[in-house]
């Protein structure tokens, strides 16, 4: 379910120059980056890229969910980390991306983890917004 404008807690704010080949900054001067597209892409890669950025952002969250999810069942994640791969390839529309989530928990069993992680992303933000818009894969 969205929220609504009156329920929002923190809003960030980040601006880009050039698009994919330039600048992108937040207002409180904390993130300050050049962005160019990758290699692959044909890039000169120098800089970050808004696909490792997405990574960043959506491997942080989805890492406080699983938290969530670990004091839900009692579970313990300390030591443990997430991965986020955010790939970029043409489709009918021009480009698409898709991502995979990865988790490693150290204190908890296969199973348990499975769990944690299934309940981790229907609890992230970041899920929730790009559930139904891309193929997200849980390994």
């Amino acid at each position: 379910m969205p929220i609504q404008q009156s329920d929002v807690l923190y809003t960030a704010v980040a601006t880009a120059e050039n698009g994919r080949d330039g600048r992108v900054a937040t207002d409180d001067g904390r993130l300050d980056v050049v962005v160019n597209p990758p290699v692959a892409m044909g890039g000169s890669g120098a800089g970050t890229n808004p696909e490792q950025l997405f990574a960043a952002g959506y491997s942080a969250c989805f890492q406080g969910a699983l938290a969530v999810a670990a004091r839900r069942e009692g579970a313990d994640v300390s030591g443990s980390t997430v991965t986020a791969k955010v790939g970029i390839g043409k489709n009918k529309d021009g480009f698409g991306i898709v991502v995979e989530i990865s988790a490693d928990i150290p204190n908890a069993d296969a199973e348990t983890a499975a769990t944690l992680i299934k309940q981790a992303h229907e609890i992230c933000p970041y899920s929730k917004a790009t559930r139904g818009n891309i193929t997200v894969t849980l390994v």
